[in-house]
């Protein structure tokens, strides 16, 4: 395996090896000296041509943590803010020894076109493409919820899982969906039918428009973020009604398994969403999910970089 763009580029084995690997490289990481020096003299590029704060730090940390050389990239104070092509950026990090590239971007399609038209050599990692899919942001999702409901071991088999809220402008929701069911695990979308997707019904989940019908039935609930940004329509009447019918309260939180968990890819919009308690609760591995990040994000690195050779 070359490039990292979509979780249909993996097989059911292929990802359980990374979450083995990712596995591995926490208990390494728990270490005094958390450093390796796996991929000492190679050159990871951050390129984001969007904001981010978790997945950019997180990439970051993981490739030093590697030992590897690091270059942020992104589009303000750039040459791309003058017009320059992907092409010629792509170029520009093919001269400069660019061993792989973790690129987002907000064209879907963006990290396929960089590593199939073979401007560069390097490894392509894509950290968000549009809303297409979030591979890394999957498989940290998995891998929390492995350690959490699984022993840390194995894969998904018998677990249900609720992806809940704005399922059409989200690429974690696509990424969760192809590689949740490959792991065996069976999963719900809950939306108003305004922020589903067409074609959702050939994605094989259940698809569900009453939160509080399966919110006990499940033992994981995956919020997902209010993508504004990408709103240029109304897709539901209030935030108020919204937050209501389809956001995670108190209320709702009494009526989840006590085992089950609650997730969120962040960022939050608290109070939308997701209430500020039920973020802050017991059954909240939100920030875990932050931490495993950079575990998988190492384990992606050092597969794909030459590391298990």
């Amino acid at each position: 395996m070359k490039h990292l763009l979509s979780i249909n580029d993996l097989s059911r084995d292929e990802a359980l090896q990374i979450l083995d690997t990712a596995s591995e490289l926490s208990k390494l990481s728990e270490n005094s000296i958390k450093k390796f020096p796996t991929l000492r003299g190679r050159t990871v590029v951050n390129l984001f041509f969007e904001d981010s704060t978790r997945t950019r730090i997180s990439f970051e940390a993981a490739a030093k943590r590697l030992s590897a050389d690091v270059i942020n990239f992104s589009a303000k104070g750039s040459s791309l803010s003058k017009g320059e092509s992907l092409k010629d950026t792509a170029l520009t990090l093919q001269a400069m020894g660019a061993d792989a590239v973790v690129i987002r971007h907000s064209a879907s399609g963006a990290a396929h076109q960089l590593a199939r038209q073979q401007w560069m050599s390097g490894t392509v990692i894509n950290a968000g493409d549009g809303t297409h899919e979030h591979p890394t942001q999957a498989l940290l999702d998995a891998f929390t919820i492995r350690k959490n409901l699984a022993n840390g071991q194995g894969d998904l088999s018998g677990l249900r899982i609720a992806i809940v809220g704005d399922i059409l402008h989200s690429r974690v929701a696509r990424s969760n969906v192809l590689l949740l069911q490959k792991l065996g695990a069976t999963v719900t979308l809950v939306a108003p039918p305004t922020l589903l997707p067409v074609g959702v019904e050939k994605w094989g989940a259940v698809i569900s428009f009453n939160f509080d019908e399966i919110i006990s039935e499940v033992d994981v609930v995956m919020m997902l973020r209010v993508q504004r940004e990408r709103m240029d329509d109304l897709f539901f009447p209030t935030e108020r009604e919204y937050s209501r019918n389809f956001g995670l309260n108190s209320d709702r939180i009494v009526q989840m398994k006590k085992s089950a968990i609650v997730m969120h890819p962040g960022p939050m919009n608290r109070g939308l969403e997701i209430s500020a308690d039920s973020a802050d609760s017991q059954q909240s591995v939100i920030v875990e999910q932050v931490a495993n990040g950079v575990s998988v994000r190492m384990a992606a690195l050092y597969l794909l970089l030459g590391g298990a050779q």
